[in-house]
């Protein structure tokens, strides 16, 4: 849909293809109201409409195969279809109404930290409202400051986002022809299939975003209540002592019929079950009902509070300046608006909606017809009877079931023994040994484990790792199961399912065609830009785990072994599940019952008997770094064994001292590896090198976090 704000009288509007390859739109009056404004030297150009909805025009310099002069593809409106890239540059925008094309004011884009949302963009106010913003990102199952953004619809329903949205139609499959995403005229986000019913095609809400459409910022506008109705799924009413603005469309609100009153001519209606999210200009806990009020009476800009209970800390109230995005759904919360006295006195307590969630007063209705005592004891007598014996075939009915459930249970007590709570697929041990060719290609090996390459039923590659079986390896499965399904980031090794069948432990992830970085070190392969997109890459999965993710997880054991490198040698952490820390705040809790970690790649804490904390992966991360600049192992010198000589650590701070006590020439060339290929600026590897050498800092508490790593290198 071009144009959609500025539309033509299609009587004498007509769209023309020009000679110099602009698309353009001429209204009645002979003005160009909207164009492509492309130009083209060629003297064939073309305007095709392609099977996947694409409009694309096409010039002879790029051929049909090379990038068109204009598709609308790059220009959605409130539509995404499938293998349509979203990108930073593209956004979707509702239309006004069921027959008002024109922009409305809900949008999906991507803002600045790379989150994909729903933003409500009204005539007063502007909120965003999905991803739920009660919740941190990283709660919701985002990741912020991604360098891509970019997102897909397939055709088979699977949304995939590059700050980890992701979910499928329910009908998700090859047999749907047609489908799109589309934001609706509500501010729903919503994923639609054709289905056809009795030989009559319809489409049909396969997906979306809000399940309840009161949660929807805007819904009813201000001044209003958003309410849930089985008819129209959402109702709106204005506020006692408020009318419609425009009695046609309810996203301009209520305003009031009263004029402003003081202090000493205030009170307050009291809503339960109610909220008004947002627009709060002041916050107190600890507090009780009296105070809040008060607060409210002497704040001329206050229009009301929320009133809430939080457990061992007391009653706490929001203060409002303005009543926004109202909604009444059950919550436990009370809302207390501020109105006149003279209102207050005429409210009528039915007006509410408290009833929507009470029961209606019981109702008495006398008989019509005579009753016949001895006609209805034997019937009584009857269903009594029917009743027992329907309830004795139910109890044998019960046992029965519960004595074969046992039965099965205890035969098979070991394939339960990890519950599919997560979202990859639990495969079995016959499918895994299928697909490995009975474990015969081994890509990799570690203490507890051994890594095979495989491919699946599907016909992807795969690596499956079977844990040895033994108390190390499945203590270490059962770390990585336990994490693994709710860490998803794109520097950090996709996990595809798992087995826990017997005695045997399976991981499956997705294979790595440039396998780990110590196989490519050393080796004249890396370039010296993607070493240091490696670098990169590694510290944001690192961060990632440290900070971000659900549950606050260690690595433990970083080294250019647990740094994968997929097809276009971007790094990807393995292992990550191996340690994990539930509790972000205790340090009580910050121990260890055995050493973990590599040696030469381990934190002087583990050898100290200190606290283990994320500086123990910085340390590792900072060794890594030395080992990619300088070529040189953490354990062992360039001419051998010799413990006795230094590492790389002591070799590289040496140099760095060396040449701050003359000052007389740069370190940097006599430092860096011969088989680092590609140019490289003296200053910026200068400063890669110090940021590794303060991650290999003594002290701990020296060391940067990886967040900060990550501003570093993003700005070297």
């Amino acid at each position: 849909m071009a144009n959609r704000d500025t539309p033509v009288n299609g009587k004498r509007s007509k769209l023309s293809l020009w000679e110099d390859g602009n698309l353009v739109l001429i209204d009645a009056g002979q003005y160009v109201v909207w164009s492509t404004q492309t130009e083209s030297t060629s003297s064939s150009v073309e305007l095709q409409l392609h099977s996947s909805g694409n409009l694309v025009l096409h010039g002879d310099e790029g051929g049909q195969e090379g990038k068109p002069l204009w598709q609308s593809f790059d220009h959605p409106t409130d539509t995404l279809l499938p293998n349509q890239l979203f990108t930073k540059n593209t956004q979707l925008v509702s239309s006004r109404s069921a027959n008002n094309y024109s922009s409305g004011f809900y949008k999906l884009f991507f803002d600045n930290d790379s989150i994909l949302r729903l933003l409500y963009d009204g005539p007063e106010t502007t909120s965003a409202y999905w991803p739920d913003p009660r919740i941190t990102t990283w709660r919701a199952g985002r990741f912020q400051f991604i360098e891509s953004r970019i997102a897909k619809l397939d055709s088979n329903g699977e949304f995939i986002s590059s700050d980890g949205c992701r979910f499928k139609s329910s009908d998700f499959g090859t047999g749907v022809l047609q489908r799109m995403l589309k934001i609706d005229i509500d501010g729903n986000l919503r994923l639609y299939s054709l289905v056809e019913h009795e030989r009559r095609k319809k489409w049909e809400v396969q997906w979306q975003a809000l399940s309840h459409s009161c949660w929807i910022n805007g819904a009813c506008g201000p001044n209003s209540l958003c309410t849930y109705s089985h008819v129209s799924v959402r109702k709106c009413n204005c506020l006692h002592g408020f009318k419609m603005v425009n009695s046609q469309d309810w996203s301009y609100g209520c305003e009031p019929e009263f004029q402003p009153c003081t202090k000493d001519d205030c009170g307050f209606l009291e809503l339960p079950n109610s909220e008004f999210y947002g627009h709060d200009y002041a916050f107190f806990t600890n507090t009780t009902l009296d105070a809040c009020k008060n607060r409210c009476l002497q704040n001329s800009t206050c229009r009301g509070f929320q009133l809430g209970w939080i457990l061992d800390k007391g009653y706490f109230c929001f203060l409002k300046a303005s009543l926004h995005n109202g909604y009444q759904m059950g919550i436990t919360g009370l809302m207390y608006i501020k109105l006149p006295k003279t209102l207050l006195s005429s409210f009528n307590q039915k007006t509410t909606s408290k009833s929507s969630f009470s029961c209606s007063p019981p109702v008495l209705t006398p008989l019509l017809r005579s009753y016949h005592k001895t006609h209805d004891v034997k019937t009584l007598g009857v269903m009594l009877a029917f009743g027992c014996a329907i309830g004795f075939i139910e109890i044998i009915c019960i046992v029965f079931f519960w004595y074969c459930s046992s039965k099965h249970s205890s035969s098979t007590a070991d394939q339960i023994y990890f519950p599919p709570a997560m979202e990859f697929r639990r495969f079995t041990y016959r499918e895994l040994k299928r697909a490995s060719r009975n474990f015969s290609e081994e890509i990799g090996r570690g203490g507890a484990s051994v890594v095979y390459k495989g491919k699946l039923t599907d016909n992807r590659i795969a690596a499956i790792k079977r844990l040895k079986s033994n108390h190390q390896g499945e203590a270490e499965f059962q770390a990585e199961i336990s994490t693994i399904g709710r860490v998803n980031h794109m520097n950090l090794l996709e996990t595809w399912g798992y087995c826990a069948e017997g005695k045997h432990r399976l991981v499956v992830y997705e294979f790595m065609e440039n396998g780990s970085l110590a196989e490519n070190l050393g080796v004249d392969k890396l370039e010296w830009a993607t070493r240091f997109d490696i670098a990169i890459g590694t510290a944001k999965g690192l961060a990632y785990i440290h900070d971000e993710c659900l549950e606050w997880v260690l690595h433990c054991d970083v080294k250019p072994q647990n740094i994968l490198l997929d097809a276009n040698y971007n790094p990807k952490v393995a292992d990550f599940g191996l340690s994990k820390l539930l509790d972000r705040g205790s340090i009580d809790h910050w121990n260890f019952s055995m050493m973990r970690g590599t040696r030469g790649y381990m934190a002087p804490e583990w050898v100290l008997n200190q606290p283990i904390t994320s500086k123990v992966d910085v340390f590792s991360y900072g060794v890594v770094m030395l080992e990619m600049i300088t070529g040189r192992s953490p354990t062992i010198n360039q001419d051998g064994e010799n413990e006795m000589m230094p590492t790389a650590i002591e070799w590289v701070r040496d140099r760095i001292q060396e040449v701050n006590g003359s000052q007389t020439e740069s370190w940097v060339k006599e430092i860096v590896a011969p088989s680092v290929r590609g140019e490289y600026d003296e200053t910026m590897m200068e400063n890669l090198v110090r940021i590794a050498v303060r991650c290999t800092d003594e002290d701990r508490e020296a060391r940067p976090s990886m967040r900060e790593v990550v501003n570093v290198l993003l700005h070297v």
